[in-house]
């Protein structure tokens, strides 16, 4: 691959969009340095924001054996831009946007693994890719994984192999990330490995393309209750004019340049550029020698209508590109503090979002990500969540709650009548809130945790849930 070489400007056009940054107010002390990140997807291409002007993929795993070089890629396939667009979305140092279009976690370094053939994506290759992740953690010091593509079918966990993997990876120590899907206008479910219960999986919002915006809406994610009874997604995140870059090397690359050049033209220069660039731009032969302002109408139209908004860069909507921008609060997080488990990790940003108001929280779980309430977190937690936060023993139920601002925590639920005097937590010297109860009887149980006296909250380390009635979300266990 040879290295860009233009003499166009990077700067944005008036259709920019945000960038992530500023829309989420991240926080400024932290780009993911030392931490790798790994992405599976359908393929990659190594793009300037990853390898300028230092190179950060530290490996690349073509799973088919199509591409075994990254940097030998003469002609890119359209199946590459979706794994280009997630990987630089989370980690791209904004290089050919002069820094604007940077990834949260733009210092971090990644593993990249195509799990397509021509395209094709199968359970068995997305599942091998997990696996390959878990085999190579240690090597790549891999601590995230973020995955925005999905399997066929909402099963059980138990009968999925994507599932199975996803869950070895959280045990292995990694953060898995999971797209939620894109289907939930038709009322789908989260498909694996979206729907294994320890990943994180991240549904979407608009803003609207607006700072400080007040009219926030939900984007069409998958949601609802998984084949085990998980409640998918955990926390939503930009879904909609998101920022990412065009595939280099294609004819749509090719375009946004020669469009790019006229849009920044003078108008004096305009007729003769218009000449110069009008075959790639695709101007139509009639607006070569129309007015300026004429040509200038038609070249806005249609950067508009492609979603350009920069000349390498355009916007993008979906999960696949939620997913990222979560992995890379991840990377942040884990840069302020490498001592974070994976499930400390979940606890942190579920307990960071914020729920929107008016909309239900089958769709959005735990609400909007707060990149910088998450990192800020992290920065203080001295906490190491396992994966459980109830436990099934032969005579007793145990419960485990993290919240360090409480002064007191009960628990109420079926099994003691909802009495929040009746059963009370206590604080451990590891600083979490724990309590023993009788095991009842085989059956379906419905419980929150109260916090000092009034504030109920669902389980944040439980994915089972049910609805309570009063517009909230009951957490469930079954004793058999």
């Amino acid at each position: 691959m040879k290295p860009e070489t233009h003499k166009h400007q990077h700067a944005l056009n008036r259709f920019g969009v945000v960038p992530t940054s500023l829309r989420l107010n991240a926080h400024p002390m932290f780009t993911g340095r030392g931490v790798t990140i790994a992405f599976l997807d359908s393929g990659f291409y190594p793009h300037s924001d990853l390898i300028e002007p230092g190179n950060r993929i530290l490996a690349y795993e073509d799973l088919a054996r199509e591409y075994s070089d990254l940097f030998n890629i003469d002609t890119p396939q359209s199946w590459q831009w979706h794994g280009t667009q997630t990987s630089v979305t989370a980690a791209g140092n904004g290089h050919l946007s002069s820094g604007v279009y940077r990834g949260l976690a733009s210092d971090a370094e990644l593993v990249l693994v195509k799990v397509s053939r021509s395209g094709q994506i199968t359970e068995d290759n997305i599942a091998q890719g997990i696996r390959w992740v878990v085999e190579n953690k240690q090597r790549y010091n891999i601590r995230v994984l973020n995955v925005s593509l999905g399997g066929d079918e909402d099963v059980p966990c138990s009968k999925s192999i994507i599932d199975q993997a996803a869950e070895e990876a959280v045990r292995e120590g990694l953060v898995v990330v999971v797209a939620a899907g894109n289907s939930g206008h038709e009322g789908k479910h989260s498909i694996p490995p979206a729907n294994s219960p320890s990943v994180i999986t991240v549904g979407g919002y608009s803003d609207n393309n607006k700072l400080e915006s007040t009219e926030i809406k939900l984007y069409q994610s998958n949601y609802g209750f998984t084949a085990d009874g998980t409640l998918k997604p955990e926390v939503i995140a930009p879904a909609m004019w998101v920022a990412a870059p065009i595939l280099p090397g294609t004819a749509d690359y090719r375009r946004a340049e020669a469009l790019s050049r006229l849009a920044g033209a003078p108008d004096y220069e305009l007729a003769s550029l218009a000449r110069e660039c009008g075959p790639i731009a695709e101007i139509p032969k009639s607006l070569m020698e129309a007015e300026p302002q004429t040509i200038r109408n038609f070249v806005e139209s249609v950067l508009q209508q492609r979603k350009i908004v920069a000349t390498h860069y355009q916007h993008v909507d979906g999960t696949s590109f939620a997913a990222p921008i979560v992995s890379s609060i991840v990377a942040q997080m884990l840069e302020a503090n490498p001592d974070l488990s994976p499930t400390t990790v979940k606890d942190i940003l579920i307990a960071t979002a914020e729920r929107i108001e008016g909309h239900t929280t089958l769709r959005q779980g735990y609400g909007v990500v707060n990149a910088r309430l998450a990192v800020d977190a992290a920065i203080t937690e001295k906490h190491s969540l396992n994966n459980r936060s109830v436990s099934i023993e032969r005579d007793n139920l145990s419960f485990t709650y993290h919240n360090d601002s409480a002064d007191t925590v009960s628990l109420a639920g079926d099994f003691n009548n909802w009495d929040t005097a009746k059963t009370s937590l206590h604080k451990q010297e590891s600083g979490l809130w724990s309590v023993e109860i009788p095991r009842p009887e085989p059956g379906r149980y419905h419980y929150k945790f109260v916090v000092n006296g009034r504030l109920w909250f669902e389980d944040p380390l439980n994915g089972q849930k049910a609805e309570d009635n009063f517009g909230g979300l009951n957490s469930v266990i079954v004793v058999e």
